[in-house]
């Protein structure tokens, strides 16, 4: 009895299975996106730790929102913005907030240019206002808030920009950006494909200085790549692509001051100064904190840059090893005037290292490492120190 039984039940299941697998599918479901993946695009947390906000696209009247959910629920509170209820632009494909959210960065007509970069044309929403301002008529890169949401700062045609928001001034930060030989606060093809980022400028917390990376690649030799389109014949382009063991673009970091139109440079030479893969503000408006790094990748150091003390600089910490030192973006600075604490990841998996740097001293440290690979203890870690 038992053995019949099993037999119907699997007379049932592959009868059942055989009916869905020959259920015919039309040229419809195929492009109308019965079949494509759910997910959820450009999810931001809101600085109130209850919502979040997720980009949605309405694939009927092609159109975007951005969208506000609150975590407990998982229920939609309120619309942000909606490309419906703006005549300038159809759909926007990212964006951004500032400091105090009132402000959101729209990106439209994105176009990639390698792995990470883009070129597009932006828009700044007022939510308060319900008005929109366009940022350039052309198309350009890594538009950024400045901390106090007055400014945003971008790069086009290998020059640093800022636009006054409340003014709509255009200030010119650098002139010598040239293609395929100088370029600022944007990184090269090397940086981007192997430090894994492009924007090479840091607002500081007062929104009154801009460091950023110059890079000269005038020696960097270059490489040709038939690109082909729409035409009957493909275009060709030239870009500067350092094969292994060639010359890399020599790179050099600078200060600009907003209120006195002034640029500096520092001076990085005593230390491993070939790379220059992150730099960051730390909380303090006057100390700029850089990574460094020779040739071989297996030394770095981390150095602090004081702009109010003649861009004078200090090490913080030097690391080597004999493979290489991975560089990642978890450096943290805390609120800690007395000790000034930061922590970051060793080269060693799972290792955080934490250490503190003296105000008053030229170099007194001291370090403890705690190994971890949970993110909530390493923020129980910085929380204490604060």
């Amino acid at each position: 009895m038992r053995i019949f039984k099993f037999f119907l039940i699997s007379c049932f299941l592959v009868t059942t299975i055989s009916k869905a697998q020959s259920k015919d599918i039309s040229l419809e479901d195929i492009w109308d996106g019965s079949f494509r993946t759910e997910r959820m695009d450009a999810l931001h947390s809101m600085k109130n730790g209850n919502q979040y906000s997720v980009l949605n696209f309405d694939r009927e009247v092609r159109s975007t929102a951005i969208d506000v959910y609150d975590y407990k629920t998982l229920s939609k509170v309120r619309t942000l913005v909606s490309s419906t209820d703006i005549e300038e632009i159809p759909y926007f494909t990212d964006y951004t907030f500032s400091e105090d959210e009132n402000k959101i960065l729209l990106a439209t007509e994105e176009e990639p240019i390698f792995r990470r970069s883009t070129l597009g044309k932006y828009y700044v929403y007022n939510v308060s206002e319900k008005s929109l301002h366009n940022i350039a008529d052309y198309k350009i890169q890594e538009p950024t808030f400045s901390p106090n949401g007055k400014y945003v700062a971008y790069g086009y045609n290998n020059n640093l920009y800022v636009k006054n928001l409340e003014t709509n001034d255009l200030i010119q930060l650098t002139t010598d950006g040239k293609k395929n030989e100088i370029i600022n606060g944007i990184t090269d093809w090397v940086y981007e494909e192997e430090f894994g980022f492009v924007r090479a400028f840091e607002w500081n917390s007062d929104s009154d200085r801009i460091a950023f990376i110059r890079f000269d690649e005038t020696n960097v030799p270059e490489f040709s790549m038939d690109i082909m389109g729409n035409e009957l014949y493909p275009t060709q382009q030239v870009f500067k692509y350092p094969k292994a063991g060639e010359k890399n673009a020599e790179v050099s970091l600078h200060i600009y001051d907003l209120e006195t139109n002034q640029t500096t440079q520092v001076d990085l030479f005593s230390f491993n100064n070939y790379y220059i893969p992150r730099i960051k503000w730390t909380k303090d408006k006057s100390l700029l904190s850089v990574q460094l790094l020779n040739r071989h990748q297996n030394e770095l150091d981390l150095i602090l840059v004081d702009v109010s003390n003649n861009n004078s600089t200090s090490l913080l910490h030097r690391e080597k090893d004999v493979a290489y030192v991975a560089i990642n973006d978890d450096l943290t600075f805390l609120d800690n005037k007395k000790r000034f604490p930061f922590a970051f990841f060793s080269g060693k998996p799972g290792l955080l290292r934490v250490k503190y740097h003296e105000p008053q001293s030229t170099l007194g440290l001291t370090q403890s490492d705690v190994s971890s690979t949970s993110d909530r203890f390493r923020n129980l870690i910085l929380e204490d120190l604060s």
